[in-house]
């Protein structure tokens, strides 16, 4: 398989970090958890429940399309929520070989999770807000849709499987 950035998008809960780092694992590409990138305001504003407005995700996303930049044409893995066409627009502005696995769940599932991590800054009070603010991919953008609802391997495996199908297939 020719090297790609993969982008493993989804809202709070979808599994974004423990399939992305699969992923990563079985490409043998360095991954990377866009939660780190986020600036102590954010991560701050997060832990307090109250949701990012654009303006504030804009230099976090700016932050991922450089690390996204600089792995292109080496491959990688990056976990990050995507959560609306015009981020993924922006992350793979100039780069041909970005692809988005976007995770989803079921609101059940994913409440129950963020639940089960009670460490993590966002809290599961912003889950209807990112929910909100999701929009799906569309077909124009490269990459796939994949539901979480199984186990974390078996996800990987499908994302993995995606990649490796010729485009358009």
């Amino acid at each position: 398989m020719r090297p790609l950035v993969v982008v493993v998008a989804g809202v709070a809960g979808s599994g974004k970090s423990v399939v992305g780092r699969l992923v990563a694992a079985e490409l043998g590409w360095p991954f990377a958890d866009g939660d780190v990138l986020h600036s102590a305001e954010n991560v701050a504003k997060m832990r307090s429940g109250q949701p990012l407005t654009d303006s504030e995700r804009g230099p976090w996303l700016r932050q991922i399309a450089r690390w996204i930049g600089e792995h292109s044409g080496t491959g990688g893995v990056i976990a990050c929520s995507a959560l609306r066409r015009g981020y993924r627009d922006l992350l793979r502005d100039g780069h041909t070989d970005v692809r988005f696995a976007c995770l989803t769940a079921r609101r059940d599932v994913l409440a129950a999770r963020l639940a089960d991590r009670p460490s993590h800054f966002m809290p599961a009070s912003l889950l209807d807000s990112q929910l909100d603010a999701f929009e799906p991919l569309q077909p124009d953008e490269p990459g796939a849709t994949f539901d979480t609802s199984g186990t974390p391997e078996q996800t990987a495996a499908a994302v993995v499987a995606a990649l490796s199908e010729p485009p358009g297939a």
